[in-house]
């Protein structure tokens, strides 16, 4: 553009550049009407821009403006009053507002103070030869004056609206733009083709706003506007709420493919896997972590995207059971290695050949499991990891063998499954309930007293009381036999076994109570 593509007024000594007042609605009574016609003839009042002329050209008279969104039918009123110009760097931009007649009572209106805007010294050849006048739907009015090569060659929109003739005032020409959305994008996206270096402008301005002009540069064929804001978005990083924003602009506006390609690339998933198979590999990852706080830690992060309540999982759909499966048998069969080798190689070997103690392995392998069994329980496909957990004989075998040190990790699975049932989460068939409680029933009787020691976040009387609901889901015999081992157990150990009485007490009035009661009708 070079350095005389735009001047500034000079301002008076008298007052410091730039900015010198703000004012809030004007009223339009006499007595201010009569202020600014008798400042306007003066050299140091502002000048009041004349009332429109219908002949003057305006956003209506181009209808291929790609702006037909923006514009409201209605016209402007009057021009409103002047504001001060901005300081060296920017265009002058004035503000005004528009008011019906009588709009405000006359005793409101006179006590709204009118203050003085500014002090002007004209001067020849400053290159000022039009004034762009923006209107808001909201009424609020912007007066830009500035320089119209550097604005029709900046856009297409204005090279169409500018007029060759009709001047206002001092010769100068006159634009005006009614019903615009966002005056303030719109005032922006005028400053930045006169910027000489827009990526500063920008850094102040920042993304919120970046966007806002990016609208308005699409709406008025400003390239260069396009390509500086797409430049500058693309390069930042966004708040969600910014990236919402660019979102729907994107899909409401086109840009050239090679200027928006890198921000596209930033809105739009280039990967081509699924979320579902993303989501099993981080499952694996985790489940294969050899840090136990940072395992702990994404699992947690995890089960947040997981979360039915979560904003991140829109589709709980997408998680793929099979796989998940495939990393429930892999811990199994993991598990079953550590208990193999605990028995048949020795404590004192196994010490040796492995970094970690068995204790801890043991106890990295049913965390991983319990962990994957909350989320199939929390996505409704937990019946198969049941059916899996019922069938482990080689588990439960080697659970009587081994040290009662780490033996109680499997009935820490054993209680989470146990819950689940007693609390109607998870629905299999009798059968199946049936093998689950003869397989790790008596293990349980064996390790409570450990689970209480070692709870690990385990709630015990949860367990207790979802250990008896789930026993009592079983056909009444099975029921008996089940619960006179428990009796046995509890009447030797006490606390050291889990306390299901009231289960006792409610299978007991069925069995015999009820029964006897309907002998007798």
């Amino acid at each position: 553009m070079g350095d005389a593509s735009y001047h500034l007024r000079r301002c008076s000594a008298a007052l410091p550049r730039g900015w010198c007042c703000s004012f809030g609605g004007t009223p339009q009574s006499p007595e201010h009407r009569s202020l600014s016609a008798a400042s306007g003839g003066g050299g140091g009042g502002a000048r009041k821009l004349p009332p429109k002329s219908p002949s003057l050209p305006s956003f209506h008279s181009s209808p291929s403006s790609k702006l037909a969104g923006l514009i409201d039918p209605r016209r402007i009123l009057s021009p409103g009053r002047v504001s001060p110009i901005y300081p060296d760097g920017s265009p002058a931009v004035a503000f005004g507002v528009t008011l019906e007649e009588d709009a405000t009572p006359r005793e409101q209106a006179q006590s709204v103070p009118f203050v003085a805007v500014r002090e002007e010294q004209e001067e020849e050849g400053l290159g000022w030869d039009l004034k762009l006048c923006l209107q808001g739907r909201d009424g609020r009015i912007v007066v830009m004056e500035l320089d119209s090569t550097v604005l029709c060659e900046s856009s297409a929109f204005f090279a169409a609206m500018a007029p060759p003739e009709a001047t206002v005032g001092g010769g100068s020409k006159r634009i005006e733009v009614d019903g615009v959305e966002n005056v303030e994008a719109f005032k922006d996206t005028v400053e930045l083709m006169f910027e000489p270096d827009p990526m500063r402008w920008f850094i102040r301005a920042g993304v919120s706003r970046a966007i806002g002009v990016l609208e308005i540069s699409s709406s008025i064929m400003f390239d260069r506007g396009i390509k500086s804001c797409l430049e500058y978005i693309e390069a930042v990083p966004w708040n969600e709420s910014e990236e919402e924003k660019l979102k729907n602009l994107v899909a409401r506006c086109t840009f050239d493919e090679a200027v928006s390609k890198d921000v596209l690339a930033r809105l739009q998933p280039q990967c081509q896997s699924s979320s579902a198979e993303f989501t099993v590999q981080l499952i694996q990852s985790v489940t294969g972590s050899t840090n136990t706080g940072a395992r702990k830690e994404m699992q947690s992060l995890v089960n947040g995207l997981l979360s039915k309540s979560s904003v991140y999982q829109k589709d709980l759909s997408g998680l793929n059971k099979g796989s998940l499966y495939q990393i429930c048998c892999s811990c199994l069969n993991s598990l079953v290695e550590h208990f193999k080798e605990d028995l048949t190689i020795g404590h004192e070997f196994q010490t040796i050949s492995h970094s970690k103690p068995m204790i801890e392995r043991v106890s990295k392998q049913t965390e991983n499991l319990n962990w994957l069994f909350d989320i199939l329980v929390n996505n409704d496909m937990a019946e198969e990891f049941v059916e899996l957990w019922a069938k482990q004989e080689d588990l439960i075998t080697m659970h009587e063998q081994a040290s009662a040190m780490f033996r109680y990790e499997l009935s820490r699975i054993s209680s989470n499954v146990f819950i689940a049932l007693g609390k109607g989460k998870v629905q299999c068939p009798s059968g199946l309930r049936s093998q689950l409680f003869y397989g790790w029933f008596r293990p349980m009787l064996m390790d409570f007293g450990w689970l209480q020691r070692c709870s690990k976040g385990l709630d015990m009387r949860m367990l207790e009381e979802n250990l008896g609901q789930a026993l009592l889901t079983l056909p009444l015999q099975q029921q008996q036999s089940l619960f006179e081992e428990w009796f046995q157990c509890f009447a030797s150990r006490g606390t050291e076994c889990p306390n299901l009485s009231r289960a006792f007490q409610v299978w007991w009035r069925r069995s015999f109570v009820r029964s006897s009661v309907e002998s007798r009708r």
